[in-house]
């Protein structure tokens, strides 16, 4: 064996530098993963968003008293209105065409609606049918934009003088 067939050897990483061995729980989750058909992923979130799509419907969120269900804990309980209160109710009206009432119950959802379901068709597109539509990539700056107004109308929307009362729902 020469010098040059031996393997280089640099220095020594610090121990914190060297990625932990993941736990069991990720562990399967990853083999799960790699053994999975390609379409299962996208089938699950399809299934998971019908059966949500169908809730929505079936329990007529509009309609929906106080204490009926679908309900929000936090409201229920606090009288606040937490940061996704209205967006059943936005969703069932987006589901029967009705924008504006949508966007009255909550308007960052009704916004995010239509990006969400083209960001679902482009990967599964992609995946399963090797579709080449555009990707909607989010930024660290986008996201820290979007969280920042949904944190400062979930504010406004509980403040109770006019005209942010407009908010409430």
């Amino acid at each position: 064996m020469t010098l040059a067939d031996e393997p280089v050897q640099g220095p020594a990483l610090p121990p914190e530098w060297v990625a932990p061995r993941p736990d069991v729980v990720t562990r399967l989750a990853q083999r799960a993963w790699s053994r999975s058909p390609v379409w299962a992923a996208p089938m699950a979130m399809l299934v998971c968003m019908s059966g949500a799509i169908g809730y929505t419907l079936a329990t007529h969120p509009a309609a929906a008293g106080a204490g009926d269900a679908p309900t929000c804990l936090l409201k229920y309980t606090t009288g606040f209105v937490c940061p996704g209160c209205g967006g059943t109710r936005a969703a069932w009206y987006l589901l029967h065409g009705n924008v504006p009432a949508a966007a009255r119950h909550h308007a960052i959802f009704t916004f995010a609606a239509p990006f969400l379901v083209y960001m679902y068709i482009a990967w599964a597109g992609k995946r399963l049918f090797n579709w080449k539509l555009p990707q909607l990539t989010i930024g660290p700056r986008t996201m820290i934009a979007f969280v920042a107004v949904w944190g400062v109308w979930s504010v406004l929307r509980n403040l109770p003088w006019a005209p942010f009362t407009a908010f409430y729902v």
